[in-house]
Order: C-alpha cells, then structure tokens, then sequence
C-alpha cells in the first residue's frame, strides 16, 4: 500500500540532538524547553545512538540519581532507522511493529532527519487509520495461515 510520498518529503530536518557525553541531566533539560520526548545522539555526522523519555525513566527506576550520568551509559545503541527515499508507509510498517514513535532518518551514514507519527499525520491523518487496518489484516491472516484458515478468514472478511 505505498503512498507515493517519501520519508525525505515530510520528515523534520530541523531536529535536536545531543553528543553522546552530555549529561543526561542536560540532555532532560534541551527536552523539557523544546518540549520533545528524544533526542538523537550524534557523533559527528554519524547516529551513535537515540535517547527517549522511555530510557529515561528506565535510568531513574534503577538509580534514583542521574547526576554525572552521561547519555552514552542510557541512550539505546541499537537504533531502527529509515532511508529519506522510502516510502511514508514503510515507515509506518516499521513504526508499528517495533512500536516507536519515531525513527531516524539516515542516509549514506549521516542522519539527515527524524520522522514521527505527528509528521506523517500532517500529510495524511486518514493515512493512519488504513494502515492500522492493514497491518490489523496482515496479523490475523498470519495468524490464520499457522491455523490452516486463512481461506476461511478471507471468504468470511470479504463479504
């Protein structure tokens, strides 16, 4: 179901980020005056990592104290990214299974932009809902297939 629009169209190309050895404390800070949930961790050009509320609060749980903290101990390194000449709907596919709300976008190395659920909603708010309903599709025909049903569950979705 490819929309025809690229991730490099929508995407923000104006995005936060921070190095790697900030504090996570000022790293809360950039955060809390922009009024944003991550930041991307840059080194360089290159994407070292990306830092959300989520490994924030993780941080906390286990620490209590996050003075002296550096961003590089609590980012997470394993980063999903996307190419800016995709498509929006694999974007969307990717964001949905692996549950995030954004992704970076990355081309040749260098992250070049981040895209979220709030750009994609923007461009194509009724967009959402369709792929919802084709991943939702997707999943149970997955589902049935290990069943042995999925002609069942087609004849009976299609009528």
């Amino acid at each position: 179901m490819k929309t025809g629009i690229k991730v490099g169209d929508i995407m923000t190309r104006n995005f936060f980020y921070c190095s790697p050895e900030i504090e996570v404390l000022e790293a809360v800070k950039i955060m809390a005056k922009n009024r944003i949930g991550s930041l991307v961790v840059k080194e360089k050009e290159k994407l070292a990592g990306i830092i959300t509320e989520r490994d924030i609060i993780w941080a906390l749980a286990k620490k209590n104290d996050l003075r002296g903290v550096k961003v590089k101990q609590i980012m997470t390194k394993r980063v999903v990214t996307i190419a800016p000449s995709k498509d929006i709907y694999d974007a969307i596919i990717r964001m949905k299974k692996k549950r995030f709300r954004r992704l970076p976008v990355v081309e040749k190395g260098k992250v070049v932009g981040v895209i979220t659920w709030k750009d994609i909603l923007k461009i194509a708010p009724t967009l959402f809902d369709l792929v919802v309903e084709s991943i939702r599709i997707r999943e149970e025909s997955e589902k049935l297939k290990k069943a042995g049903k999925e002609e069942e569950y087609y004849e009976e979705y299609l009528k």
